[in-house]
């Protein structure tokens, strides 16, 4: 797991000062539109939308942009579908894609064509499940928080592992206890950065410099992409190929 956690550490830094924030909106936009269509515009009574909504916050995207969103959604309904893909990388890295899309037939395209010319290949739904486990993940800004009260309720409410990154904790939960982990935040009064469900690596696969940065170069690839909304992958994260990457 630590692999998975460097490098969505990686990705938060990079994130903070990136030209993407506009594709990190409109990812966010397209969840906030699927929440609503599934459980109705009312946070308080849907949960998915609530989630997506305090990810806007932690994003830092304008309000207004979240209301339009919601609105559009409520009025207009959504088009958009969840779709998967799993298949391998070079060196026979693990690979999974979540996508969300109004064109399957795009979108098909697309992630198959970035396997192919990446030396990867696409496999069947399904055939790399084994290889990740769904587990709750949320990054906490320190800020001015008790960090043993809130090591102890978070334990209390069900965290696996609690990971100090520089200036946030790094919380993950099983599935189940996801939402005693977020209650819990409520109550206490925090607001977390990130919270989220991922796919976690139950094992992972070394490779050396050279093909470790072709592959992340493939996942990058994939994250490029408009209909993609997260990508996980069984890729060890080794301190060598961190050095590389922070100082690329």
């Amino acid at each position: 797991m630590s692999g998975h956690s460097k490098w969505s550490t990686i990705k938060r830094k990079k994130g903070a000062a990136d030209a993407k924030r506009g594709k990190i909106f409109s990812r966010i936009v397209k969840e906030i539109q699927v929440a609503v269509r599934d459980g109705g515009p009312e946070p308080e009574a849907n949960p998915r939308l609530r989630l997506a909504i305090q990810n806007a916050k932690g994003a830092n995207m304008p309000k207004d942009n979240v209301d339009r969103a919601i609105s559009k959604a409520s009025h207009e309904g959504s088009n958009y579908q969840e779709v998967t893909f799993e298949g391998y990388g070079p060196g026979g890295v693990a690979v999974y894609v979540e996508c969300m899309t109004d064109n399957n037939n795009r979108t098909v395209s697309i992630i198959r064509s970035i396997f192919t010319k990446k030396g990867g290949s696409l496999g069947t739904n399904g055939s790399l499940s084994f290889l990740f486990d769904r587990k709750g993940v949320f990054t906490i800004p320190f800020g001015h928080l008790d960090r043993e009260e809130i090591e102890l309720e978070l334990i209390e409410a069900g965290a696996e592992d609690i990971e100090e990154e520089n200036d946030v904790f790094i919380v993950t939960s099983a599935l189940e206890d996801f939402g005693n982990i977020q209650k819990t935040l409520d109550k206490l009064g925090v607001n977390a950065e990130n919270a989220e469900l991922q796919r976690i690596p139950n094992t992972t696969k070394k490779l050396d410099p050279e093909s470790a940065q072709k592959f992340l170069k493939m996942i990058e690839d994939f994250e490029d992409e408009d209909d993609v909304q997260n990508v996980y992958h069984n890729l060890e994260m080794t301190d060598e190929l961190m050095g590389i990457l922070e100082n690329s």
